[in-house]
């Protein structure tokens, strides 16, 4: 089976849309369609900000994707790449996508000299905890917070 994994273009967002989705779906979340557009858009016209990657099975489809961010992290001193999204369509897992995903994010950011890539997942996703096991990864013992900027407080 050949392995087709490219950066995004204007032309492969009709196939991207319907993943990212289903990416949404997996994580119970619900971005607007044109919100997620607009994300795709802005990482074609600004690859400095990131890039996304589309995985295609032979026949041409779309059968996954992966987003890749650049950023610092101060504890190294060094830029990351942060892979904050990874998914593989369910009727392709099990199959080496997530794999090769992972392995076209690494290529990326030795390409963006980029020295680590990071990222996280759920701790009941144990299916992708296996991948990233088996792919070499090593779990970091850090806790999540995030902090809801949008509203302004009263007063």
């Amino acid at each position: 089976m050949d392995r087709t994994i490219e950066g995004v273009g204007i032309e492969d967002l009709a196939e991207l849309l319907p993943l990212m989705r289903s990416y949404c779906d997996f994580y119970e979340v619900n971005p607007a369609d044109d919100d997620l557009e607009t994300l795709a858009r802005r990482l074609i016209s600004n690859p400095g900000e990131g890039i996304q990657l589309i995985a295609r099975n032979d026949d041409g489809e779309a059968v996954g994707f992966a987003t890749v961010y650049w950023t610092w992290q101060t504890l190294s001193a060094e830029r990351v790449g942060v892979m904050n999204d990874l998914f593989v369509a369910a009727e392709s897992r099990g199959s080496g996508w997530a794999d090769a995903l992972i392995e076209a994010c690494a290529q990326e950011c030795r390409t963006q000299q980029v020295t680590s890539l990071v990222w996280q997942t759920a701790l009941d996703n144990l299916r992708a905890q296996a991948v990233y096991d088996r792919v070499g990864a090593v779990s970091e013992r850090w806790l999540d917070y995030s902090l809801d900027v949008s509203a302004r407080p009263d007063g």
